[in-house]
């Protein structure tokens, strides 16, 4: 059994979805009932082919990142940008544009918010010293360091437990692609979020290091470790009963793979490893409150979302894939996944999770 001291996984993890009200330059709206004072929010307009926008409390207000682009940070994007972390969400500002990226009028949003634990403070476990907001509970953490060019180099991450998962991306100088760390694929290879590429082996990402309960390696690539430039890394650490990071292989049947997670699933995401040219998927319990689900976003692209008759299943202890895509389903090829409880299959309550 999946036993948890995380009862309630929307104190850590939630899902927003809103409406915008911007009708012109610089308007502001403030979104409220995520239930805590995000540290990330990814932010994606629904209906349009608008860039997926995160941003987080250690950059600071303004200041996104595009998981579907490889381009540095934006400040202030003129498609609107979040101008505040609030107590119980967070504020969009218009900009010059009327928001499309974040609370152009009518237009449906969907936000993902993570509690980490602040702006963070100064980080000195590796040989790089960082600034790091980590959440031990949940096993979340916001990293910024210089990188150095230096081969080898260690980042501290505050998790006091090895990541089981790395999001990582320069955020100025020239354009430079996401690096995923994952555990199932270890520090040999590496994803790109920001792409459709199949897993990568290389040592100029990860070093060949895997990372420890302090600290994460960084190999030469510019993408990670250019000299002078600041990263950005999102970190994650596997919490029994509230998160999961693993890998399935494909069957290519509509009555696919059982994925155990031990707890009713809030968020997903997959990623095709073996073949280039699958996208990335994105789930989650409120844009489909029931099965199965049929909205997915694309977080490599701006696409808007599509819908499908068959999707996957969120069940009490895991999920249930019922579809043939490429994206999610190849007979023999291996995925790797994200996840994200709404409640763990028991709780250290006692009482039982059911379906939906």
């Amino acid at each position: 059994m999946a036993y948890t001291t995380i009862n309630k996984s929307s104190d850590y993890f939630n899902t927003k979805l809103y409406t915008g009200t911007a009708t012109s330059a610089g308007n502001t709206q403030a979104i409220t009932g995520v239930g805590f004072q995000p540290d990330w929010v990814w932010i994606k307009n629904r209906g349009g082919a608008y860039q997926h926008v995160l941003y987080d409390a250690v950059r600071g207000v303004n200041k996104e990142v595009r998981s579907s682009q490889n381009i540095a940070e934006v400040d202030s994007g003129a498609n609107g940008y979040l101008s505040g972390f609030d107590s119980d969400g967070f504020t969009t500002n218009a900009g010059t544009n009327e928001g499309n990226h974040v609370n152009n009028t009518g237009d449906n949003f969907v936000s993902w918010n993570w509690l980490a634990n602040g702006t963070g403070s100064a980080n000195t476990d590796g040989s790089i010293s960082s600034t790091v907001s980590a959440s031990t509970t949940s096993g979340f953490s916001i990293v910024t360091y210089d990188g150095t060019g230096s081969a080898g180099a260690t980042v501290g991450h505050g998790l006091g437990v090895a990541p089981s998962m790395i999001l990582a991306k320069k955020m100025d100088g020239a354009a430079s692609n996401w690096a995923v760390y994952h555990k199932s694929l270890g520090a040999t290879k590496y994803l790109i979020l920001n792409s459709t590429t199949a897993s990568v082996t290389s040592n100029t990402r990860w070093n060949n290091v895997e990372p420890t309960s302090s600290v994460f390696t960084v190999g030469s690539s510019g993408d990670v470790n250019n000299n002078g430039e600041t990263v950005v890394a999102y970190c994650f650490a596997e919490k029994t009963g509230y998160s999961k990071f693993g890998s399935y292989v494909g069957n290519g049947n509509a009555d696919g793979t059982f994925v155990y997670t031990g707890f009713k699933p809030a968020f997903f995401i997959t990623k095709n490893t073996t073949t280039g040219s699958s996208s990335w998927m994105m789930y989650d319990n409120k844009r489909d409150p029931d099965n199965q689900m049929a909205e997915y976003l694309y977080p490599n692209t701006s696409a808007a979302a599509g819908t499908s008759s068959s999707g996957f299943d969120f069940l009490s202890n895991g999920i249930k894939i019922r579809n043939t895509f490429g994206d999610a389903n190849v007979n023999g090829n291996t995925f790797i996944y994200i996840a994200f409880a709404e409640a763990p299959l028991v709780g250290s309550n006692n009482v039982p999770c059911t379906a939906r």
